[in-house]
């Protein structure tokens, strides 16, 4: 009796191993088929008034301007990755309602907006982007809130411009090396290569929701319209390209001696049950940046201007009433216990 060859036999289930790989590739694909949608597709659901588009540095520019006119100092804020202008929606008519002007803006690489013309989204083209913004809507000079990596744009643009930032208001911001206890895990996946690219044509559903839930303190609070929001957004023609790109642009220690370069009010909100960036974060940033204050809940997570807006955006309206320069001691007060 003649054995077959230990190497053929090697090769054959080598074969079998390759073909099912590729049948589970084909069913993968064909599950979760989600090809990318364009900015007018969106529209209808995702832009409805006040949104307007705004032609500016070759992009056609999602915001909402609400509020007077005549306030000399308009609050411009600044979402996350993988947000949109809408993660304000709870801040907005309650800092409108006290007087002041909104601008909210889907950054570029996110939301409706899209991603920069030349695919660049390293955190040096949002500072500027944020510039021309405000130059296109004749703002002198803005309180800027920023959320996460909107906190980190928000940060940079104030170190550029300083003389044009009023006041900042930091929340869960991005600024040090990544110290995540947990991160969401379409995050996880954008940052493989290979795998991210695969992202280009599928996306399940389930994936945006459990990373949704990770950023919140109370995950009972997702709802599926909320999960809608980010999945829908996410599938802009370009987003997800973007995202891969964002990725390779993180803080690294040398970046985060930066902090300490800000001379301005700044009021730091954190999350207690954060995650992603954890409370540790802001307590550094706590001692970089002279005179500023802490205001943690510690019930909530990443997203805690979203999660409970009511409770979150009043230490926002005393901060903005306060007058003075920076300076003094630092301070931490702690709510919702």
């Amino acid at each position: 009796m003649t054995r077959r060859p230990r190497w053929k036999s090697m090769l054959r289930w080598l074969a079998y191993g390759a073909c099912a790989l590729g049948l589970g590739l084909v069913v993968l694909v064909a599950a979760f088929w989600a090809p990318s949608r364009s900015a007018d597709q969106l529209k209808a659901r995702w832009a409805p008034p006040p949104s307007t588009f705004l032609p500016l540095d070759g992009m056609q520019v999602h915001l909402r301007d609400e509020g007077p006119r005549d306030d000399p100092t308009p609050i411009l804020l600044l979402h996350g990755t993988s947000d949109s202008l809408h993660t304000w929606d709870g801040w907005t008519p309650l800092l409108v309602a006290s007087g002041r002007r909104v601008i909210r803006v889907d950054l570029p690489g996110f939301g409706l907006t899209g991603p920069f013309p030349d695919g660049d989204h390293r955190i040096a083209a949002y500072p500027r982007f944020a510039s021309h913004l405000l130059d296109a809507l004749d703002v002198r000079r803005a309180v800027v809130a920023g959320n996460s990596f909107g906190g980190q744009v928000a940060l940079e643009l104030a170190l550029a411009q300083p003389d044009r930032i009023e006041r900042l208001v930091l929340v869960d911001a991005l600024a040090y090396p990544r110290s995540a206890s947990k991160v969401p895990i379409g995050f996880v996946v954008a940052s493989l290569p290979g795998v991210n690219r695969l992202m280009d044509y599928v996306l399940p559903r389930a994936l945006v929701e459990g990373s949704v839930r990770s950023v919140y303190g109370d995950p009972t609070k997702v709802t599926p319209a909320l999960v809608d929001r980010y999945y829908e957004l996410a599938l802009r023609d370009g987003n997800r390209a973007a995202l891969r790109n964002r990725f390779g642009d993180l803080p690294d220690e040398a970046y985060a001696q930066r902090v300490r370069r800000l001379r301005l009010p700044v009021l730091l909100l954190w999350g207690g049950r954060d995650q992603l960036i954890p409370i540790a974060a802001a307590e550094r940033f706590l001692g970089d940046i002279p005179g500023s204050r802490l205001v943690t809940f510690p019930q909530l997570g990443h997203v805690p201007q979203q999660e409970d807006p009511q409770a979150t955006v009043i230490p926002v309206l005393a901060f903005l009433n306060e007058g003075g320069a920076p300076g003094g001691a630092s301070g931490k007060e702690v709510q919702g216990q």
